[in-house]
C-alpha cells in the first residue's frame, strides 16, 4: 500500500522539483488545508534539495512555514464558517448533540492552543487540527502564534534530517515515521469507536429509562 501511494506522488515530486521553494509552500499549504499530502515525504525532499545546492535550508523552512501557516488558515475558516453551522444541524446523526457541542467548544476555547501546538507535531492531527480550532472560533491570532510554535519545530526536523540523509532518508529513517503515524491512527480509531460504543450505551440507557 506504502510503495501504491509512492508511486501516485511521484508525478508530484517531480512537479515540485520544478518549482522549488514555490513547490515546497504550495504541498505545505495543500497539506495544512486538511488534503491528506504526507509533509514526510515533501519536507525531507526539500532538504535533499538544499543539500545539493538548489535551494537553501532556510529557503526551504520559510517556504514551508509560509505554506503550512496559509493553508491553516484557510481550514480555520473553513471550521469557522461552515463547520460550525453544520455540527449544529447534523452532529445528532453522528452521536454528537447541541449541548455536546457548547461543552466541547469551551473546553476546546481553554485548552484550544496547547491542542493546536502539540497537533502540528503528530502525524495526521497536524493536518486536521484547524478546522475544530475555527469551529471552536478561538482567537484567531493565538491561533496563528501557536500554530507557528508547533509547525516549526516539525518542519525544521524533517527538511534537516533531508538533508542530512538525501536519499537514505525513505530506507533509514521513513520508515520510523510512518511506524508512529499508524501508532496516532490506530490510536484515532480507536477512540472513535469507543466514542460510537458510548453513545449507543447512553442512548439506549436513556430510552429505557423513559419507558420506565
Amino acid at each position: 500500500m506504502t510503495s501504491i501511494i509512492h508511486n501516485l506522488l511521484m508525478p508530484l515530486i517531480d512537479i515540485i522539483e520544478g518549482m522549488g521553494v514555490w513547490g515546497i509552500g504550495l504541498w505545505m499549504l495543500f497539506e495544512s488545508s486538511c488534503i491528506p499530502l504526507p509533509s514526510e515525504i515533501i519536507l525531507p525532499f526539500g532538504g535533499m534539495m538544499a543539500s545539493q545546492g538548489s535551494i537553501t535550508l532556510l529557503e526551504a523552512n520559510i517556504a514551508a512555514a509560509v505554506g503550512s501557516l496559509i493553508g491553516s488558515m484557510f481550514a480555520y475558516f473553513v471550521g469557522s464558517y461552515g463547520g460550525r453551522p453544520f455540527i449544529l444541524k447534523y452532529g445528532k446523526y453522528f452521536f454528537v448533540s447541541e449541548k455536546n457541542f457548547y461543552k466541547a467548544e469551551e473546553v476546546f476555547k481553554k485548552r484550544g492552543m496547547l491542542a493546536v501546538c502539540l497537533g502540528r507535531l503528530l502525524p495526521v492531527i497536524r493536518t486536521f487540527i484547524s478546522l475544530p480550532a475555527g469551529i471552536a472560533k478561538i482567537n484567531k491570532f493565538k491561533f496563528i502564534i501557536f500554530s507557528t510554535i508547533g509547525m516549526l519545530p516539525w518542519n525544521f526536523t524533517l527538511i534537516y534530517l533531508g538533508y542530512v540523509f538525501g536519499k537514505d532518508y525513505e530506507t533509514k529513517i521513513r520508515p520510523y515515521f510512518k511506524g508512529f503515524e499508524n501508532i496516532v491512527i490506530a490510536l484515532i480509531l480507536i477512540c472513535i469507536v469507543l466514542f460510537v460504543i458510548y453513545k449507543i450505551i447512553s442512548s439506549r440507557r436513556n430510552s429505557k429509562s423513559m419507558g420506565k
